[in-house]
């Protein structure tokens, strides 16, 4: 029986492509592993942020339910 080559290459391509979202996964998980006095500490800064702005100025030039990320690269 013989194996087409092109066979051969998609099947190399579909594993590297899984290898590839595996590897982006586990960073992403790595990455978004706080610990509870992490998430706490941050949570008090930006509540500590919102008490010092003035009364209906938006924080950081964007509207509450934003997508955009903040100087360390987080989703707010």
């Amino acid at each position: 029986m013989k194996v087409k080559w092109w066979k051969v290459l998609g099947l190399a391509g579909v594993v590297g492509v899984a290898a590839t979202g595996v590897m982006v996964a586990r960073a992403e998980r790595r990455r978004r592993a706080y610990t509870p006095e992490e998430i706490r500490d941050r949570l008090r800064e930006r509540h500590v942020l919102a008490q010092s702005s003035p009364e209906g100025a938006p924080q950081g030039g964007t509207s509450r339910g934003s997508r955009t990320s903040d100087p360390d690269g987080h989703l707010g």
